[in-house]
């Protein structure tokens, strides 16, 4: 009996061994974790934090975590180099890969805390204030505006400027824009979005989300840009394009503001702004006008498919001022005219669209010896059609002819889409 008593009092203890030696681990690892916990603040502490781009979307703080160097802008003082060697080169950057073709920001139902480095901020450095007061370069560009433009309106855009001198941040709102002109003739509205760069070097990029079927959009998108001084913010310049996004062919630009910051103090807080959207200041088309056309080869069917979408900035040949114009299609096999379509007329427009599509049988395999031939004619029921302007297409053509005509040869079954300048007929 002695020997199975001493064996049940072994038995007995081993519970209380396993607790003890527990207990001992337990205290181990909770004060491994809050020694681990408490290296990591302070290291967190003590680390400065990088520039990075901030981007606020109606109330949401967006932080790019993933910075590529290829979206990285540098924005360097130099005079503060010379005195200041140690400091680290100021740079900015900016990270756009969470958007989508469009530009939109994925919708998400987490609902994210502000940002730390605005809020935090000095309450005297973002006092909102509202001034209309104009920088004389501003009213120099605003004054030496034609009277077509002026006649002309294009709408008001409507923004905020800041500088947040703690964190030597350039804060710009994109609040709204009013009045916007419809750019899609069939449904009469647009698709607005803006992009924003801060000249002359350009290196600022951005860009706020399109807006569908709108001619007022409320973009309300901040863009933050961490490595400016505020010594250089006289020097810079704001450009807003204001577009349209079009699904087929390249964007419509509605028009453009430009901000000269000279003469524009930030010191006392936010500044509200609104300016006149103006036409975009650039050489329009002279000449005959552009065409914009798509093509497709079916190597399997051996077709070749042609969509004539939109004509624009064509020259006024009517009497009144407006054409009528239409597209005359002729299809080329070894310099013989072996296939023509055409296009309806469309009434008194320089702008043209048309939509429509042909379907044209080749004779022989590949493209080596078909050229096709785009012809817009002015439709005048008291004489002869006029020719507006000719464009041709063929692995003999030159410029953005023969280059189109290559892509469609390299890339069958793929409808690929260019503007085309019309030379004379």
């Amino acid at each position: 009996m002695a020997p199975i008593a001493d064996s049940r009092q072994q038995f007995d203890e081993i519970p209380t061994v396993v607790g003890i030696f527990s207990a001992f681990g337990l205290v181990f690892s909770v004060s491994l974790f809050a020694w681990i916990c408490c290296q990591r603040k302070s290291s967190k502490s003590n680390k400065t934090p990088p520039y990075k781009f901030v981007h606020v979307l109606k109330g949401v703080d967006i932080y790019p975590e993933n910075l590529n160097s290829k979206k990285k802008f540098g924005a360097d003082d130099k005079s503060e180099a010379k005195n200041k060697s140690a400091m680290p080169k100021n740079s900015l950057h900016l990270d756009l890969e969470k958007r989508d073709l469009n530009g939109n920001f994925p919708k998400t139902t987490t609902k994210m805390q502000g940002s730390p480095d605005l809020e935090n901020s000095s309450p005297k450095h973002f006092a909102e204030r509202k001034k209309d007061s104009v920088s004389p370069d501003s009213l120099k560009s605003i004054a030496s505006l034609s009277s077509e433009d002026k006649q002309e309106k294009l709408g008001t855009l409507f923004f905020s400027l800041e500088y947040n001198f703690e964190k030597k941040a350039f804060v710009v709102n994109i609040k709204e824009a009013r009045g916007l002109p419809a750019m899609d003739e069939q449904s009469m509205t647009s698709d607005p979005y803006i992009k924003m760069t801060i000249l002359p070097e350009k290196k600022h990029k951005v860009k706020t989300r399109v807006l569908r079927k709108t001619l007022d959009p409320a973009f309300d998108e901040t863009f933050t840009f961490y490595g400016i001084p505020y010594s250089q913010i006289q020097d810079l310049t704001l450009h807003f394009m204001i577009l349209s996004f079009d699904r087929f062919s390249r964007d419509d630009v509605i028009g453009e503001v430009l901000i000269p910051l000279a003469g524009i103090e930030l010191s006392e807080g936010r500044l509200l702004m609104d300016r006149e959207i103006i036409k975009r200041n650039v050489r329009k088309s002279s000449g005959r006008g552009e065409l914009l056309v798509s093509l497709c080869y079916q190597s399997t069917t051996n077709t070749l498919t042609v969509v004539v979408l939109k004509a624009r900035h064509l020259p006024k040949s009517d009497v009144s001022g407006l054409s009528d114009p239409y597209v005359k299609v002729n299809l080329y096999h070894a310099k013989k005219r072996i296939s023509k379509k055409k296009t309806h007329v469309k009434k008194c427009t320089p702008n043209a669209v048309f939509n429509e599509l042909f379907v044209f049988d080749i004779p022989c395999e590949g493209l080596d010896d078909i050229s096709i031939e785009f012809l817009v004619l002015d439709s005048d029921r008291g004489s002869r059609n006029e020719v507006i302007g000719r464009l041709t297409l063929g692995s003999s053509a030159e410029g953005t002819g023969g280059e189109h005509w290559k892509e469609i040869c390299e890339y069958p079954r793929r409808q690929i889409a260019k503007w085309h300048m019309l030379c004379d007929g």
